[in-house]
């Protein structure tokens, strides 16, 4: 009996053991909750190295393992990231395409693999892969945009008494968001420039004529410097310069310096909030940005990816369940990547000028102000 007892407490102290052991391998290195695939275009530009920074942040918060890769504006580098991050076996992709049409065979492997993707931002086209699409609202940046140029000049179709010149500055062909940012902008000017009182001197209007490849500001200084060059070296003033985004506004407001004969400073609009625009607001240089809040489109990536992860099916109630306290739409019928319809929570993006820097990038925490001009904080 004796010997019975001395097995038992033998035997139960095993499987303790066993099941201290079980557990340690469960939260150990790995996080306890899988490993997360976050692929990034590039670092050239200063929002990305923000998207990279606050997703990983999250993730890590959350428990997870974060694999964190750049492509550097290279989609062969961009596809070889993700085939190692398949081969790898991470959990999930979160995915910010480099060319949003180049990734259909990679992410072949990642539907055989049985690991969801959420398209990051940019669309990404033509694969059944993708399950959801986290970005902002892209149609209204370009609304937004359009309207401040109304607003700022007061303008009304019923009066045609002034005219203003406007040049159209797009962005990237590869990005399937730079459409939607130009089309949101000449949809709301069209009005005023069918009632003639917005002119394009240049005649530029198409998005395949103003487009910037990889919205790189060396292009978009370029090309700014040959408008003015042509069209306005004799006087003509420049009134509008509507750009896409910062990265290519930054590059239209040095040529306008450069290369500008006018003596007054155009409206010149942006998007992301970028430290070198910002700066450019506070001189004068910059009328404004649409500012996208990537902290909360990080939150609402890593809210989604653990719905995903614990074998639920998302729809627009995951808006009330996670309790946000910004606005985000579920919308099932805007984006179409051509295999079908892609479920997308859509967040708003705000106006910022230099009157609202404090109150929307600095109070809310997002930047700090470093001397005279705000640096972003992440």
């Amino acid at each position: 009996m004796k010997k019975t007892n001395t097995f038992k407490r033998v035997l139960a102290f095993v499987l303790v053991c066993l099941m201290a052991v079980s557990l340690v391998s469960c939260v150990g290195g790995s996080g306890g909750e899988g490993t997360i695939g976050i692929v990034m275009p590039t670092k050239s530009l200063e929002r990305w190295n923000r998207d990279g920074s606050y997703l990983k942040k999250e993730f890590e918060a959350k428990g997870y393992d974060v694999e964190l890769v750049y492509a550097d504006n290279d989609v062969a580098q961009q596809v070889n990231d993700i085939e190692n991050l398949i081969a790898g076996e991470v959990d999930l992709l979160v995915i910010a395409a480099v060319d949003g049409e180049s990734l259909t065979n990679v992410l072949e492997g990642a539907k055989e693999a049985d690991i969801p993707v959420i398209a990051y931002d940019r669309l990404i086209m033509n694969t059944e892969a993708v399950k959801y699409y986290v970005s902002f609202d892209n149609y209204t940046v370009g609304k937004l945009q359009g309207q401040y140029v109304i607003d700022t000049l007061g303008l009304k179709l019923d009066d045609t008494s002034k005219t203003y010149n406007i040049e159209f500055t797009a962005g990237d062909p590869a990005d399937n968001n730079a459409g939607f940012f130009f089309n949101g902008a000449f949809d709301t000017l069209k009005p005023y420039l069918d009632a003639g009182i917005l002119k394009c001197v240049s005649g530029q209007t198409a998005f395949t004529q103003v487009a910037t490849q990889s919205w790189s500001t060396d292009n978009a200084l370029s090309r700014m410097q040959n408008i003015l060059g042509s069209y306005y070296s004799d006087g003509t003033v420049l009134d509008i310069a509507l750009c896409s985004n910062d990265s290519t506004a930054l590059g239209v407001s040095k040529a306008i310096e450069s290369d500008y004969a006018g003596s007054n400073q155009p409206i010149i609009t942006g998007q992301d909030g970028d430290e070198a625009n910002l700066a450019n607001m506070i001189d004068g240089k910059q009328s404004m940005t649409v500012y996208k809040a990537v902290a909360n489109e990080a939150v609402v990536t890593l809210n989604l990816a653990i719905s995903i992860l614990e074998g639920k099916t998302p729809n627009g109630d995951l808006i009330t369940e996670s309790g946000w306290d910004f606005a985000c739409a579920y919308d099932t019928e805007s984006y179409d990547n051509n295999t079908g319809k892609i479920p997308s929570y859509l967040l708003v993006p705000t106006v910022v000028t230099k009157d609202n820097i404090q109150k929307e990038l600095v109070d809310t925490g997002y930047y700090k102000m470093d001397g005279n001009y705000p640096k972003a904080i992440g």
